[in-house]
Formats: C-alpha cells, sequence, structure tokens
C-alpha cells in the first residue's frame, strides 16, 4: 500500500534549470492535474454503478457488489486526492529550490 501512495523517486537538481526545465516542470504539473481527473472520473463510475445495484430490483443476492463498489469508490478518490497533493508538493519544493539557484533573464533569451 506504501508504494501506491509515495513515489519512490527522489527529484534532486544537480544542474542550473533552464527553460526547457521550467516548462517539462508546467507540463508534469498538468498531468498531474489530469490524473487526479482520472481518479475522479473513475471514482465517480464506481458509485454511479453502486447506486445502480441498489435500484435493481429482482437482484437482492448482488446487493454486496454495490457496497464494495461504494467504498471502492471512496478509496479511490482518496488515494488520488493523497497522490495529487503529494506529487504536487514534491514539484513546488523541487520549483522552488532550482528557482533559488537563478534562472536568469538572459537565459530566456
Amino acid at each position: 500500500m506504501k508504494n501506491i501512495l509515495k513515489s519512490k523517486h527522489k527529484f534532486e537538481n544537480k544542474e542550473k534549470m533552464i527553460l526547457r526545465d521550467f516548462l517539462a516542470l508546467e507540463r508534469t504539473r498538468l498531468a498531474n492535474e489530469r490524473t487526479l481527473f482520472s481518479y475522479i472520473r473513475t471514482s465517480l463510475y464506481l458509485l454511479l454503478g453502486g447506486i445502480a445495484l441498489f435500484q435493481i430490483t429482482g437482484f437482492e443476492r448482488i446487493k454486496w457488489l454495490g457496497y464494495v463498489s461504494i467504498a471502492l469508490s471512496i478509496i479511490i478518490l482518496i488515494i488520488g486526492i493523497f497522490r495529487f497533493n503529494h506529487i504536487k508538493f514534491k514539484l513546488k519544493k523541487y520549483y522552488l529550490k532550482s528557482k533559488d539557484e537563478g534562472l536568469q533573464i538572459k537565459d530566456l533569451e
């Protein structure tokens, strides 16, 4: 479970960052947001599936599947939000650390 929630990689900046690196950080930030939306979408689909299983009449034997679906929906949403915040924090820390080292105006030209 620990491997799902935290990444194993420790990011270290060994060289001065250039514009390309800042753009890569921005792409990674946007990819992180897309991944959060995927977690939310999956969670909502499972929630709707669980609610639909409760609404079906004549299939009382599979109502447990509705409970499992709703529980998985909540778990997936929590994991998605946790991973989003974890990666966001790491990117912010990496960005601020590299910004302190400096990206000069002349590097942008």
